[in-house]
């Protein structure tokens, strides 16, 4: 490119990089008349204003309590779950080690008369074993229950006095 036809080309990049230019025109004037809005009219709407603020406040308060509530109640049940299951891991190994124990037994009996004895015995601690256990195994699941309840029976309680 020589020098000439660069400078030329730059003069007109100056005045539009395209070398094509918007025609200018102006727009017409749409305006709205001009209306005084009533002091009736922005007072209702003050006041729905006012109270769609109120009602997000409450629901807003609604839902962080509920979500404590879960949380509670989550926190609960999983500890309660986290005990019953510590329950039945010791529940497994008694059993485990009374079986091992009686067949640690039976290997030394010296007559059938012996194996009868033993295993009337070791039924009789396994029937009584297996009863408390049961009973320990109910009363956690009950007390889980019972607890993992709570949070939300207080929740709703609170939620009652609050409409009342």
């Amino acid at each position: 490119m020589t020098e000439s036809t660069e400078t030329t080309w730059k003069s007109k990049s100056k005045a539009s990089p395209t070398g094509f230019e918007m025609p200018k025109f102006e727009l017409p004037n749409f305006e709205l008349p001009k209306m005084e809005i009533s002091a009736a009219f922005r007072e209702i709407a003050e006041k729905n204003v006012s109270q769609a603020k109120e009602t997000y406040e409450k629901m807003k308060t609604a839902v962080e309590e509920a979500t404590d509530m879960l949380e509670d109640t989550y926190a609960t049940a999983t500890k309660g779950a986290s005990d019953y299951g510590l329950k039945v891991i010791a529940v497994v190994r008694d059993n485990t080690s009374a079986a091992f124990d009686f067949a640690s037994q039976l290997m030394t009996v010296k007559s059938l008369s012996e194996v009868a004895e033993l295993s009337t015995a070791h039924t009789r601690r396994q029937y009584e074993a297996l009863t408390a256990q049961s009973k320990e195994l109910l009363a956690i699941a009950q007390s889980v229950a019972t607890d993992s309840i709570k949070p939300m029976k207080e929740s709703f309680g609170k939620a009652f006095n609050k409409i009342g």
